[in-house]
């Protein structure tokens, strides 16, 4: 192991921790800036409980401070952490994306969607930023993950379907490094078969992971030997344990002890060198280059936008932008043109609507007007009569009011000479002959009354 010059450093964890670690990391043989950080963002990819947190630890020998992760998640959850590590005048701003409750789930159909959507949510941030008229990309915080390091579970058969399926989605979107995890749970001899079989199951299934780039002649040798060492066979631990004189970092167990960075034991070192001092800048490019690309390329032509021209001819995107500029811009006269044509003939059956209303209220106001005028004029009509009948009633009563007044002046006088009249002696004279006369008549009516009734009953039988 190689010895480094190391400084303690402040670690900030966003969003909301922080803790002081002191790092003993292997970046330094990057090629970086001492002024600027370089980003790196790394995805650990497994179900819960494989290892994940517990390699990137021994990956960057440092404990991140993760805790642990419940199996009852209802969903897939993705976490993400990042630190400002430095070593040796070399600063690096690692991002650690960790998937939680991945695989746990009864239904996993889709357990690799959220996986698919937040690294799509990283490339769409990306893309908005480009297509801004002021561009700052020197200072935006690129979020694009680099690798995906996918854990595979040490079972020494085959893949799981769920893995097929996950890693089928993902490697058009990041550069998959498949790892077998715990790898000293099966022996050697089950190891060797376990990484054939899964490399030909990848193969067969058309999953495409990352080979590490040969056409640098500086790394194409040591690049060749390592692809086929794939998947690595890894162990993590941040345990240490004496062996002999020195402290290394093992898995201590009844029967043996195996030690992390020792390359008989496991692939760990392999996959340190590799992904962390020889192919970090590549796996940028990869990020960028073919992935993000492809997002991007994808994007633009659901908006209308290609790369390629009439005679599959190269175009420059501001020749696109200005052809699909104006291509939206005629379009946009066109749907105006339809808008107002819409908007007049719309206006013009609504005015037809309204004038046919208003024929109706019309009619109908006629109508009632003329009823209206009748009604008046009958009631005129009744008003007259009613009046000359008051007026005819008023001087027939004017003149029964007069006649009633000279009856009763002639019957005062009337009274008055009766009265005289009475108190004189004849008066009372014939009085009493009219009573005499009544008697007789009244006498001579009984008897012939009687001599009536008599002559009926002699001529009955």
């Amino acid at each position: 192991m190689r010895s480094r010059d190391f400084k303690p450093l402040t670690s900030s964890v966003l969003p909301a921790e922080s803790s002081q670690l002191n790092m003993h990391t292997h970046f330094c043989a990057l090629l970086m800036t001492r002024d600027q950080p370089q980003h790196a963002f790394f995805h650990g990819q497994g179900e819960t409980g494989i290892g994940k947190s517990t390699l990137i630890d021994t990956l960057f020998n440092t404990n991140f401070e993760d805790c642990e992760s419940s199996h009852f998640y209802p969903h897939v959850k993705l976490k993400a952490q990042t630190y400002e590590l430095q070593e040796s005048n070399v600063r690096l701003k690692l991002t650690i994306v960790n998937t939680v409750g991945f695989g746990d789930q009864i239904n996993k159909e889709e357990s690799y969607q959220p996986i698919v959507d937040y690294i799509d949510a990283q490339f769409e941030a990306y893309l908005q930023e480009e297509l801004k008229i002021k561009r700052s990309l020197f200072n935006y915080h690129d979020s694009r993950i680099h690798v995906c390091l996918y854990f595979i579970s040490p079972t020494g058969h085959s893949l799981k379907t769920l893995d097929l399926l996950t890693m089928k989605n993902l490697d058009s979107k990041v550069n998959i490094i498949p790892v077998i995890a715990k790898a000293d749970a099966i022996s050697k001899t089950e190891l060797q078969k376990f990484k054939i079989k899964l490399m030909s199951e990848l193969v067969s299934n058309g999953v495409q992971i990352y080979q590490f780039p040969t056409d640098d002649d500086t790394i194409a040798k040591v690049n060749t030997a390592m692809n086929g060492h794939l998947p690595f066979a890894v162990v993590g631990s941040m345990d240490e344990v004496k062996v002999g004189s020195k402290m290394v970092k093992a898995r201590q167990y009844p029967w043996g002890i195996v030690q992390v960075e020792n390359e008989n034991h496991c692939d760990f070192v392999k996959l340190r060198e590799m992904l962390i001092c020889t192919n970090m800048e590549d796996l940028r490019e990869q990020t960028h280059s073919r992935h993000y690309e492809l997002y991007r390329r994808c994007k633009l032509e659901e908006m209308g936008f290609t790369d390629v021209g009439p005679g599959n001819k190269p175009v420059s995107l501001q020749e696109t932008y200005e052809a699909k500029r104006h291509e939206l811009h005629g379009e946009r006269q066109r749907k105006e043109e339809e808008m107002k044509q819409m908007f007049v003939q719309r206006v013009k059956e609504k005015e037809a609507i309204l004038k046919e209303a208003e024929k109706e209220l019309q009619a109908k106001f006629e109508h009632l007007k003329r009823v209206h005028q009748e009604e008046r004029m009958k009631l005129e009509e009744k008003r007259r009569f009613l009046e000359e009948e008051i007026i005819a009633f008023s001087k027939r009563k004017a003149t029964s009011e007069i006649y009633q007044n000279q009856s009763f002046v002639a019957s005062g006088g009337n009274l008055k000479k009766d009265k005289d009249r009475k108190k004189e002696p004849g008066y009372r004279f014939e009085l009493l002959c009219f009573d005499v006369r009544a008697c007789e008549t009244n006498g001579g009516r009984k008897d012939a009354e009687e001599g009536r009734e008599g002559h009926s009953a002699r001529g009955r039988p």
